[in-house]
């Protein structure tokens, strides 16, 4: 006749599982599974816990529970083991265990959940059921980050930044080549030495083009005051130095050699050409 221990095995191998498999599925610690096979019944457990895990392996593996646990009552066990104090705490769960009768009564009523969950904490609890008592929680501490991730962490954060830095710089003086003529003080000089040039209108502007007198006065008038509509585009000559009128600077911008400049101004007053 097979041992208990030969028929858990031989159902185990028979579905093809290992014994780490069958504790992942069964939610009972491996090394107890082990000692099951070997008819090894010592858990250092509660009677209650023992029957319990006993059961739910041989449900798992498509065992009679029953005859299971019959077999194992007629070890001897029940008769052998030291009689346990009235009431004992193991983990969260107050147990009471006054004879057979009452534990085969607690072994049926107790969930198959409380049996899957005293696998992780029945040997602690013998050892230590007064702390956890004086604690009130079993909740977990939340795991702690390594150094080293947050020391990645802040490399990777300074590199983004010396980044950004080399872009804002190299934006800005980007912008400023592209815009040499750009400013916003009246009768700023754009150094040009093109024979003409180009008004274009981005809104309705008047303008005026006149020749630039060595002492900085207004001299010959190239082009009158001349309404420009938005978009519109008038060429003049540039026979030299040249000052250009607008009513409104930001509407007016010059063109010369296919490159454009806005106005060094806004609103009405005027710029230099050389």
């Amino acid at each position: 006749m097979q041992t208990i221990g030969e028929r858990l095995e031989e159902a185990r191998k028979r579905k093809g599982i290992s014994i780490r498999e069958a504790a992942e599925a069964t939610k009972i610690r491996s090394d107890y599974l082990h000692k099951f096979e070997s008819n090894q019944f010592d858990l250092n457990l509660a009677e209650i816990y023992v029957r319990g895990f006993l059961r739910s392996y041989a449900v798992f593996l498509k065992l009679p529970a029953d005859k299971i646990i019959n077999d194992y009552a007629a070890l001897g066990r029940s008769q052998s083991r030291q009689r346990q104090p009235s009431r004992e705490i193991y983990g969260r769960m107050d147990v009471s265990i006054a004879s057979a009768e009452e534990r085969d009564r607690a072994e049926t009523a107790a969930p198959a959940q409380g049996e899957s969950e005293a696998a992780g904490s029945g040997a602690d609890a013998t050892r230590r059921p007064a702390a956890l008592s004086r604690s009130g929680s079993s909740l977990p501490k939340g795991p702690a980050i390594p150094p080293t991730l947050i020391f990645r962490g802040g490399i990777f954060l300074a590199i983004v930044i010396v980044l950004l830095l080399i872009w804002w710089g190299a934006s800005a003086i980007l912008k400023d080549d592209s815009a040499p003529a750009r400013g916003t003080t009246a009768g700023a000089t754009i150094n040009q030495t093109e024979s003409s040039l180009a008004l274009v209108a981005i809104n309705p502007v008047r303008v005026k083009v006149t020749r630039r007198n060595a002492d900085g006065s207004a001299g010959e008038v190239i082009l009158p005051d001349t309404n420009l509509n938005r978009g519109e585009v008038r060429n003049v000559p540039k026979p030299g130095p040249v000052l250009i009128w607008a009513s409104e600077g930001k509407n007016l911008q010059i063109e010369i050699n296919g490159k454009r400049y806005p106005m060094p101004f806004e609103g009405y007053n005027r710029a230099q050409i050389n």
